[in-house]
């Protein structure tokens, strides 16, 4: 008996919930775990990149077998791999051991996230999409807001391996629940001829990839200097900047809600293309705030623009992969993924370079301007589907 599609929505949600949080309960773990085992700072820090380093190795490849082979098999490695990375956590003694580890758990968020989306794309039609998507994504965005607060109550309350166990608990479910599935009728796989290289020159994909790039670096540019920069300008606590990041991660919790109808209405690639534009304008006003109320109200309405940056441009993947002549959802979603990869890898490094040397109101003023820029660049780039 086949499995309905709100089954296999739930069943993708509870996945990238399990992937989110077993991401961020490293957080509060990791640093306590690897100084213990004599790591530096430089070293740790190295430790919390290598997980970039494999989602950005088998994104693509992995959407692309799923295209071929399905989605259930790959489904299911991606959420034994993750438990499996997260036992090692849990158990790890050695410093190679959580790197291993570290990168094992970068390659299962390649798959889940790549794959999952790429079963939803299949399963909905392009005027449900953005709805069923949005859904999906306020669940992720609860497990970030929840994720370190997860990983500290359980390390406080059993140690440093009980957070990493309950992950993979949790992960071993989704397998079983993949393994089970029988997905319902969706769209028919591409031709054989449909290759990765073949999608990745569509002119759209490349202009959707890229406003992926752009959106997760200017997130990662923001989540270290804005931080640096209240705590400067206005002497706010940790506590109170967690505040304000808390309030962030609501915004991004309830609006999928709001902008998932909206992208099945109006299509991913509009909304995604005025999310960002939102963004550029924005952003500069950010440095005008002059205390925690200002500072929070000014966070709000960022946020509320980057929502209408990421729930329709999981959609509009989907719109553009379809200009391939096949439905090569597995490749488009790795594309996104990868995309977004590269643009959180790049935008802490160069955000932070450049704070230190122009201040963050240049630093805003200047990443705005280069924002709205290429977005009038990308909105060139016309897309068959809309």
């Amino acid at each position: 008996m086949r499995s309905s599609r709100a089954a296999v929505v739930a069943l993708v949600a509870v996945a990238t919930f399990a992937d989110v949080v077993a991401y961020s309960i490293c957080v509060p773990v990791l640093p306590d775990l690897a100084h213990r085992l004599g790591a530096s700072p430089t070293l740790i820090g190295l430790l919390f990149g290598s997980f970039a380093v494999t989602l950005l190795a088998v994104s693509v490849p992995m959407g692309a077998v799923s295209d071929r082979t399905g989605r259930r098999l790959p489904l299911v490695s991606g959420m034994l791999v993750l438990a499996g990375s997260t036992l090692l956590f849990a158990r790890a003694d050695s410093l190679p051991l959580l790197f291993a580890a570290r990168m094992a758990q970068g390659a299962a968020d390649g798959i889940t996230w790549a794959v999952g989306f790429a079963l939803i794309a299949d399963c909905y039609g392009a005027k449900e999409r953005g709805r069923v998507m949005g859904y999906v994504m306020s669940g992720t965005s609860v497990g970030i807001m929840l994720g370190p607060s997860i990983g500290g109550w359980l390390y406080d309350a059993g140690g440093v391996a009980l957070p990493f166990e309950c992950v993979a608990v949790l992960a071993l479910v989704c397998a079983l629940g993949f393994a089970v599935m029988r997905p319902p009728a969706c769209a028919p796989r591409p031709e054989a001829n449909v290759s990765i290289w073949t999608i990745v020159r569509i002119p759209a994909v490349a202009a959707c990839a890229a406003a992926v790039v752009l959106t997760g670096a200017t997130i990662a540019m923001l989540e270290p200097t804005l931080p640096l920069f209240f705590s400067r300008r206005l002497g706010l606590s940790p506590k109170e900047v967690g505040e304000l990041f808390g309030g962030a991660g609501v915004v991004l919790t309830v609006m999928p809600f709001i902008y998932g109808p909206l992208t099945d209405r109006w299509g991913g690639r509009r909304l995604t293309l005025l999310g960002l534009l939102l963004v550029g304008a924005w952003m500069p006003l950010l440095q005008t705030a002059a205390s925690f109320t200002g500072a929070l109200a000014l966070m709000v309405v960022q946020w509320t623009a980057i929502a209408l940056i990421v729930t329709p441009s999981l959609a509009y993947m989907a719109e553009v992969t379809a200009s391939a002549g096949g439905e090569a959802h597995g490749v488009g979603y790795g594309i996104y993924n990868t995309a977004w990869g590269v643009g959180l890898l790049g935008g802490p490094v160069l955000g932070g370079w450049l704070f230190e040397r122009v201040g963050f109101g240049a630093l805003v003023t200047g990443w705005a301007v280069v924002v709205v820029v290429f977005t009038l660049v990308l909105r060139r780039v016309q897309s068959r589907t809309g």
